[in-house]
Formats: structure tokens, C-alpha cells, sequence
């Protein structure tokens, strides 16, 4: 996209006083990458160094999509430091009026990575004459989609790599097209933390971390079910908990189209007595966890954070699509015959040092670079421009179908007859505000029931 001249590009530059509040938005689709974008914008700003120690001020906003979290959802990611009453939902071309409006100071893009290239256009297209510090990244484990996820995120100010492996892997797909790698800064997930893990004298739990979308086939998830329950039943001392991201009908990060809640319903025998289906903020479970399973959930870098042992199975197989393969070299891979028998896998130091874990104590420092670069731009007066990889110069046949999807132009404008901002008056907020729900209903009804049996009936 072309810089665009400011009305004070001719002027002398100089730096812009701070606002007596440091203002933050925080902008999400999904109840993980919630969680993610509002604990990665309190640890940016937790400290405010040489900006006099503002008070800050973070306003959370969820993109309006398939997978937008439920009251309960957000009440369950747990603690974050936001008001999840206050929460508001919202299109992207509503956002950027909302930029426009209430002058953030920074924004926070926790999107799927075609929402984020959208909304830096569509900021670009603002043309702001003081535009925010805009910073991005990824959930967790980033083991698909490296170079397409990473070029749609290019064009921010920071691009976060959650470890040293990331960071290197970010630089160089960046380097290898010939974009600027500059925006790539090494922090950790925000999420991690709770208490060390100490055995406690009559505890035995298990815990399986479910996931929505892998495995991905009613076979398999039925397998990793029944050998959970033959766990519990060669173990009738120990506690065995499945934990679970969602309630039927809601969506989560991923598509949920097999939930295990019903696959439980129809497991020949029952269920024993020592095995419990379990939601709730991930953290509380692992308080009282002694042995986490999973396939390549990103809990299994919450239990290495906190040194409880870990395992990640191989009885499907290690495969990219499982995302398993992440974990090659952890010393984690195991199955569930060697877990039956009594083995615990024991992480290998090295990776764990490189995969941002901060098992060794150095969490307490890992968002400091970070910081300190929102705080340089903060600080540093007029921004440049935002300047995406992706332009419609250089991807004519795929950026202008990312940015229709959010109802913008090539250009990153609002289409002919994009939402507006919001009316006044109650009344019509209102009845519009139930339109909405009501469609949003409609449509996860849609991409949760119909269409699942809609492509098994085209496989028969």
C-alpha cells in the first residue's frame, strides 16, 4: 500500500506530550485469543517506565464471526482484567470507526491472521494524524500456516514469537520474502504462571487436555476417548479428568463438529466413577493436576511452565496435522500403553528452554523487550506508516477477497453499504442488537449441526 501524506508531514517533527491515560484496545474473535490479546495488553503496559507511570485504561472488543465467545466463555478464560460485562461486539469496519473515535494509544489484534491483515488496512486507510502502536501474534503453538499466517500479520508495529524458536522462525520467513523482520520481538505466552508443581500425599489426577479440531475424525477421537476411560478403570484410585474447551453449540479458536460430551453418551459400558468430564479456567485445573495428556494442546506448555509432568501422544501417529510434531525432541512423545504401565515422560531442558515454557524462573522478564519497544514508539512522536507485506500490487488475486470478507475495499475503505457505526437512540440499538444475536444463532446452528451432516451424507 502507498504511504500516505499526513496534513503534518511538512510539519517539524515533534514528539507528541502523553496522555495523562495510556489507552488500550483489544480486539479478539475467539475465547482463546481473548484470553491471549487481554493478558498480552496487561503485561505490555504493566510497567510504564519512563512514561510517568500512567494509568491505563484497556477496552476489550470482539470481532463478530463464527467463533465469538459466549458469556460463559469469556467468564471461564478467567482473569484478565477486564470487565467481561463490558465487552462489546463489534464488525471490523465498526472497530476501525471506533479507532477513529476513541484515539487508542495502542491496539491489540488477537485474529486469525486474515483479520489482522484487514484491520491494518482498513487502519491504514484511516490515515489518522496520530495513529496507535498496533501489535499482534499467535495464540500458541504455531505449527501450521507458518509463511501464510505470518505474511498476513506483517504490517504491524510488533509481531510476537512466543519463544526463541518462534522468534527465529518469524525473521526468516519475513527475511525470505524480502519484508521487514523488524516487528518481530521474542516475549512468551501471556497465560502462564499458578503455582509450581508439588505431589501432594493421597492426589492421583490425570488430566486429558481435549482439543476442538484434533484429531479431527469421529474414529479417532472415539480411540483417545475409550483409552481415557480404560485408564480410569485400570486406575480406580486415581481421578481422571477430561477437560474440555466448550459446551455443545459453542464455538471455540476451532470448529468443534465431534464433541466429546457425546461421544461419552454413547461409549459401550458407561463411564466409571473416577472419570469426570470437567470445564473452567485451565489454570485451576492444573492446580490440582499430577499427570497432563494431550495430544499438542497448548496446555501442555502451561504444565511444563509449572514443572508438572507432561505427556503428548503418539498413538495417532506423529503428524503435522496432529501438530505433534512440535514436540519432537521434548521427550514428552509417548503413548497410552507406556502411561497404562506407569511411565512419565521427562522433558528434554534444552528444548524447553527454546520453546518460551520459562520453567527456569525467567517468565518475570520475558515480556521486557516488548515492552520497552511499545514504549520507544509510544514515546518516539509521529508513526510511519503502516506498510503491509501484502498490497494490492503484490497479491492482486488474494488480498482483495481477505479484505471483502470484512467488508473493505482493495484500497482498505469501508465497502458501499458496510455497517455504520452505531445508532442512537436504545430502542433501535436494541432491536438490532437482537437481529444480530439472533443471526449469529442461526449461523453457528448452521456450521455446528448442518453442515457436519450435510458432508457425511456427501461421503456415503
Amino acid at each position: 500500500m502507498p504511504p500516505r501524506t499526513s496534513p503534518q508531514a511538512d510539519q517539524a517533527e515533534i514528539p507528541a506530550a502523553p496522555r495523562p491515560v495510556l489507552r488500550v484496545a483489544v480486539l479478539a474473535d475467539s475465547d482463546t485469543r481473548w484470553k491471549w490479546g487481554a493478558l498480552t495488553a496487561r503485561r505490555l503496559t504493566a510497567e510504564s517506565g519512563g512514561r510517568g507511570a500512567r494509568p491505563v485504561e484497556v477496552s476489550g472488543l470482539l470481532l463478530r464471526g463464527r467463533a465469538t465467545p459466549t458469556p460463559r466463555q469469556l467468564a471461564e478464560v478467567g482473569e484478565v482484567g477486564i470487565d467481561a460485562g463490558r465487552v462489546r461486539e463489534v464488525t471490523a469496519v465498526e472497530f476501525l470507526h471506533t479507532v477513529r473515535a476513541e484515539a487508542y494509544d495502542v491496539v491489540v489484534l488477537a485474529l486469525v491472521g486474515g483479520g489482522v491483515q484487514a484491520v491494518l488496512h482498513g487502519l491504514a486507510a484511516l490515515d489518522l494524524p496520530r495513529r496507535p502502536v498496533v501489535v499482534t501474534g499467535y495464540v500458541g503453538v504455531v505449527y501450521e500456516k507458518l509463511a501464510d499466517g505470518l505474511l498476513l500479520r506483517h504490517g504491524a508495529d510488533v509481531v510476537l514469537a512466543n519463544s526463541a524458536h518462534d522468534a527465529e522462525r518469524f525473521r526468516a520467513v519475513y527475511e525470505g520474502v524480502g519484508a521487514d523482520a523488524s516487528a518481530v520481538t521474542e516475549a512468551a505466552l501471556p497465560f502462564l504462571g499458578g503455582t509450581p508443581y508439588r505431589p501432594e500425599e493421597g492426589r492421583d489426577t490425570v488430566v486429558f487436555a481435549a482439543q476442538p479440531s484434533v484429531p479431527a475424525t469421529r474414529a479417532d477421537r472415539t480411540y483417545l476417548l475409550r483409552r481415557l476411560v480404560e485408564h480410569a478403570r485400570l486406575h480406580p484410585r486415581r481421578e481422571v479428568l477430561l477437560k474440555l474447551r466448550s459446551k455443545p453449540g459453542e464455538h471455540t479458536t476451532h470448529i468443534e463438529e465431534l464433541p466429546y460430551q457425546k461421544l461419552a453418551q454413547r461409549l459401550p459400558g458407561g463411564l466409571p466413577p473416577n472419570f469426570r468430564l470437567v470445564y473452567g479456567h485451565m489454570g485451576e485445573v492444573l492446580d490440582r493436576t499430577d499427570l497432563l495428556v494431550t495430544v499438542s494442546s497448548t496446555a501442555a506448555l502451561e504444565s511444563l511452565h509449572r514443572r508438572i509432568p507432561t505427556a503428548i501422544l503418539t498413538d495417532l501417529g506423529v503428524r503435522e496435522p496432529l501438530g505433534n510434531h512440535h514436540f519432537v525432541g521434548s521427550g514428552l512423545l509417548t503413548s497410552w500403553d507406556r502411561l497404562d504401565g506407569g511411565t512419565r515422560p521427562r522433558p528434554d531442558p534444552e528444548w524447553v528452554a527454546r520453546q518460551g515454557v520459562a520453567a527456569d524462573g525467567s517468565y518475570g522478564t520475558a515480556y521486557d523487550t516488548a515492552r520497552a519497544k511499545v514504549s520507544a514508539l509510544l514515546d518516539g512522536g509521529e508513526l510511519p506508516p503502516l506498510t503491509p507485506y501484502y498490497t494490492p500490487a503484490t497479491a492482486p488475486g488474494y488480498l482483495p477477497g481477505i479484505l471483502r470478507r470484512h467488508h473493505l475495499a482493495p484500497d482498505g475503505t469501508p465497502l458501499p453499504g458496510a455497517a455504520a457505526p452505531q445508532e442512537p437512540g436504545r430502542v433501535r440499538g436494541a432491536v438490532r442488537e437482537t437481529v444480530r444475536n439472533a443471526a449469529r444463532g442461526a449461523y453457528r446452528q448452521g456450521v455446528q449441526r448442518v453442515a457436519p451432516v450435510i458432508r457425511r451424507m456427501g461421503e456415503l
